[in-house]
């Protein structure tokens, strides 16, 4: 760091290098934390050159959102083998999930914290990723529900309910796994995976908890989702 290099390389190689230093010092420092200067310093080019690759400091840290947003997805969804059993399927996309955000907590930190706290345009793009895992981990469910019933009684609310139920666990998890010692991805997989498919193995096996019922509850008697 310190010296501005000047080896001529390609554009996109040389935009690379910019985001992977920008997501770094966004995750390190915060959005507002860090400085443009910061940036160019670390990715070893003048700051002109920053600012006429990514315009400016809000379409950079954007870039680097819609970067890291599709690298995320495409581990989870490339982790996942259709041919396994669902709870394996599951298995799998949850320990994506955490091998890739352990692998990466400069960029988790920037999807998971950053971006949602400094309002649009950047928290939408954050939403727009999380609608993703959220639909691809419905359809995980489905799978899991179809192969313990071949007509499966569980009505569409209630799976999107627990698709959003798990994203979310997975979501502050793996933020209190990266700030935790010792905690591996495997292990944070392991954890969630225990809390989720024990509730679920009995879901589908139509043994649903159910609340106690109340004279004034206006909610379904049956525990799902009204």
């Amino acid at each position: 760091m310190g010296a501005v290099k000047n080896k001529r390389m390609p554009r996109a190689v040389r935009e690379q290098q910019m985001l992977d230093a920008a997501v770094r010092t966004f995750g390190q420092r915060g959005y507002m934390a860090a400085s443009m200067d910061e940036i160019a310093e670390l990715a070893g080019v003048s700051k002109p050159l920053v600012y006429l690759y990514l315009n400016s400091k809000e379409d950079l840290f954007t870039a680097c959102i819609r970067r890291e947003a599709r690298a995320l997805t495409e581990a989870v969804r490339a982790g996942v083998r259709r041919d396994l059993p669902a709870d394996r399927q599951l298995w799998e996309g949850l320990r994506a999930f955490f091998t890739h955000t352990a692998r990466h907590p400069d960029a988790w930190s920037v999807l998971h914290l950053q971006a949602r706290t400094h309002g649009e345009p950047f928290a939408a793009e954050v939403t727009a990723m999380r609608e993703e895992i959220v639909a691809f981990v419905t359809q995980l469910i489905l799978a899991a529900a179809r192969e313990a019933h071949r007509d499966p009684d569980l009505p569409e609310r209630e799976v999107a309910g627990l698709a959003e139920a798990l994203v979310g666990a997975a979501e502050s998890l793996a933020a209190w796994a990266n700030a935790t010692p010792g905690v591996t991805a495997r292990q944070a997989a392991a954890t969630l995976m225990n809390f989720a498919w024990a509730g679920l193995g009995d879901l589908m096996a139509g043994r649903p908890w159910t609340p106690p019922e109340e004279p004034d509850d206006p909610d379904a008697p049956d525990g799902r989702l009204a």
